[in-house]
């Protein structure tokens, strides 16, 4: 994890692999900032959708019991959500290094669109 400080705030950058033990411990809360439209396509089981057209910092869950690790489909929208939640006051807030590609590019698993069908799909890891 790397970590950077920003006006007495942390914001921590988790590569896929400390984010797909975290979340396996259910120690993490995981926040998709992509597109209903992205998510609807394919997204991380268990990551809820928070969307960077209506984030508001305000309305996350706390973290005392469980981190919020951020994250969209390479990095970019869920570092400035990051910044944005500290911007509201956040003091520590993390996303995933290189979002949902590098999630799949990891071969980790995740739910997919079966393109004969339409419905959801489990996509085992690789």
């Amino acid at each position: 994890m790397k970590t950077e400080e920003i006006n007495g705030a942390t914001v921590e950058t988790w590569d896929v692999a400390e984010v797909a033990a975290a979340l396996k411990a259910n120690e993490i809360v995981l926040i998709d900032v992509r597109t209903p439209q992205e998510y609807m396509f394919e997204h991380i089981e268990g990551a809820l959708l928070m969307p960077m057209a209506f984030f508001d910092a305000t309305k996350l869950p706390g973290q005392g019991e469980k981190r919020i690790v951020l994250h969209c489909g390479s990095g970019v929208r869920s570092g400035k959500m990051a910044q944005a939640a500290l911007a509201a006051g956040f003091d520590r807030i993390a996303h995933m290094d290189g979002g949902f590609g590098a999630w799949k590019a990891a071969g980790q698993p995740y739910m997919g669109t079966d393109m004969a069908t339409g419905a959801p799909k489990r996509v085992p890891a690789s």
